[in-house]
């Protein structure tokens, strides 16, 4: 997670440098139980938004998004994107944020639920970024289901397979998994290779 990044976006919104918060963001992402979820992600999840910067609306508003939109990560709590936007909400609100800024960042963030059609340009952009793991070689694809199910070791494997089953035909079930075309076109056709691969190895 680059301070540099953190504090550049912090100077685009005229905020203060807020270094305490982004410590505590970089601290979170760095727990143990995290093998997926964790900086590298955020990283690698902030370069992909730099690379289709000309898609976004606001982009100050994906960015800071993408830095909150993991930061809480409870592996039994079902209100982690909830609990993150809260949070970025807070941040935003102590440092004098208008209302419609902060309202799309906590709904950008919610966005990653996955639960529910994108409502918007930036809202499919986020979950475009998020999901672009889905997409990536199958190598990269088979550690990354390693390190989720290292994030839900305490699991038990029968209740696991069945869960993690039900997720990926979801994302298989979809018309398009991904929304932009810039995605669609990069990933779309992997992605499936790689969930139903995924699905037979359960």
């Amino acid at each position: 997670m680059d301070e540099v990044k953190w504090l550049d976006l912090m100077d685009r919104l005229e905020f203060d440098s807020n270094i305490e918060t982004y410590s505590k963001l970089k601290a979170h992402y760095s727990q143990k139980h995290r093998h997926y979820h964790n900086a590298h992600h955020i990283d690698a999840t902030l370069k992909s938004l730099g690379q289709v910067k000309q898609l976004a609306n606001d982009y100050n508003a994906l960015e800071i998004a993408l830095w909150f939109h993991n930061a809480i990560y409870k592996i039994f709590s079902s209100s982690n994107e909830l609990d993150s936007a809260n949070w970025a909400a807070d941040f935003l609100k102590l440092n004098n944020s208008n209302e419609d800024f902060i309202e799309n960042v906590h709904r950008l963030i919610m966005a990653t639920l996955h639960n529910s059609v994108a409502y918007d340009n930036d809202e499919r952009l986020i979950v475009d970024i998020d999901l672009s793991i889905l997409g990536c070689n199958s190598d990269l694809y088979e550690q990354f289901e390693n390190w989720i199910r290292k994030e839900y070791k305490l699991i038990p494997s029968f209740i696991y397979k069945k869960k993690r089953k039900e997720i990926l035909e979801g994302f298989l079930s979809r018309e398009k998994i991904f929304s932009h075309d810039y995605f669609f076109e990069k990933f779309d056709a992997s992605a499936r290779e790689n969930l139903k691969n995924a699905i037979n190895s359960l």
